[in-house]
C-alpha cells in the first residue's frame, strides 16, 4: 500500500491526535487510556471475514493479499496496511485486532469489527457478512465487558475517551446491482439512501449514549466506476455506471448533514470526515502527485 497522500494524511493525524491525546496505551489500567473501536467494511476489515461462513469473494486470506508489509495474507482486503493500521501507528497503538479473532479478550487498546461486504442494512449480502447492526451488537459485548472490568462510571469514561471509526455504505448502494435485487426499485433514491443513513444514525446515537464522543467517517467514492460497476452492462463498453455514481454522490450529501445535525443536537460529539471521494479524483487528476505514473487507480472490492 502506498504511504498516505497529504489529504488523507491529514485525516490520519485528526482521528491519531484524537487517540495519542489521550495518553496511548502505555498501561492497560492507565486512566488516560484511549481505545480505538472501527466499524464497516473491506476498507477497514483487519480479518473478521477469516472467522465466519463465507464465500471467497468476501474473504482475503490467500495471496496476493498482505503480501508487501506483513509478507502473508490477514484478512485485509490490502497488499498491506489498511487506513485504520496507518492511525493506529500514528496514535502509537498496536495494530487493532479483529473481534472475532480466537483467544482474543482484551479490549483496552479497541478492537475492530468491521466485515468485509458488510453494509448498512441488514439485507446488503445477507448471510455472507457482518452487518453494521451486528457489529453494534458486537460493541455492546465489548462495552459489557469494560462495565465490568471498570466499573459503570469508569467504563463511560473510557469510552467516551475512545475514538469510532465508521467506513460503510458502499456495499448497500452496489448490492442491488451486483445480485439483481429489486430493492431499488421499491423505494425512490431519497428513501433508500434515508434507510442506509437511518441506520448508521442509529448506531452513533447508540455508542453515543454508551458515553461515545469522537468520531471518525469515511465518505464514498464513485461507485458507478468500480472494476465490478463498469461491466454490468456491456452496452455501456466500460464506462462508469452512472446510477450507482449518483446514489454514492447523494449519499455523500446526506452524511455531511447528518454529521452536522448530530454536532448540533449531541452535546460533545466530535467528528472528522474524510473525503475519500475527492482524494480519488486528485489522485487520477494529478497522478505524479501521488507517486504514479498513470491515472489509473485499482479499487478493491468492498
Amino acid at each position: 500500500m502506498a504511504k498516505p497522500s497529504s489529504v488523507s494524511l491529514f485525516f490520519l493525524l485528526q482521528v491519531a491526535l484524537a487517540i495519542s491525546t489521550c495518553g496511548g496505551s502505555k498501561s492497560w489500567h492507565s486512566k488516560q487510556q484511549a481505545a480505538f473501536f472501527i466499524f464497516g467494511d473491506s476498507y477497514l476489515d483487519s480479518g473478521n471475514n477469516n472467522y465466519i461462513n463465507t464465500t471467497t469473494l468476501d474473504q482475503a486470506n490467500f495471496w496476493p493479499y498482505g503480501e508487501t508489509y506483513f509478507k502473508f495474507p490477514t484478512g485485509r482486503f490490502s497488499d498491506g496496511r489498511l487506513m485504520s493500521d496507518f492511525i493506529a501507528e500514528y496514535a502509537h497503538l498496536p495494530f487493532v485486532p479483529p473481534f472475532l479473532q480466537p483467544g482474543f479478550h482484551q479490549y483496552y487498546d479497541g478492537v475492530n469489527f468491521a466485515s468485509s461486504g458488510a453494509g448498512a442494512l441488514v439485507e446488503t449480502f445477507q448471510g455472507s457478512v457482518i452487518d453494521l447492526k451486528t457489529q453494534l451488537k458486537y460493541y455492546k459485548k465489548v462495552e459489557k465487558w469494560f462495565r465490568h472490568k471498570l466499573g459503570d462510571v469508569e467504563a463511560k469514561v473510557t469510552l467516551s475517551r475512545a475514538v469510532y471509526l465508521f467506513s460503510i455504505g458502499t456495499n448497500d448502494y452496489i448490492s442491488p446491482f451486483l445480485t439483481n435485487s429489486p430493492i431499488l426499485k421499491s423505494y425512490s433514491k431519497s428513501q433508500y439512501i434515508g434507510m442506509v443513513i437511518g441506520n448508521l444514525t442509529s448506531v452513533i446515537q447508540e455508542i453515543y449514549a454508551g458515553g461515545g464522543r469522537k468520531f471518525g467517517f469515511i465518505n464514498l467514492p464513485t461507485l458507478g466506476c468500480l472494476p465490478g460497476m463498469r461491466i454490468i452492462k456491456p452496452e455501456n463498453k466500460g464506462s462508469c455506471l452512472e446510477e450507482v455514481s449518483s446514489l454514492a454522490k447523494l449519499h455523500n450529501q446526506a452524511l455531511s448533514k447528518l454529521l452536522i445535525q448530530l454536532g448540533n443536537q449531541l452535546e460533545g460529539f466530535k467528528y472528522s470526515l474524510y473525503d475519500l471521494s475527492g482524494n480519488l479524483r486528485q489522485r487520477t487528476r494529478h497522478p505524479s502527485g501521488y507517486g504514479r505514473k498513470s491515472s489509473m487507480l485499482w479499487y478493491r472490492a468492498v
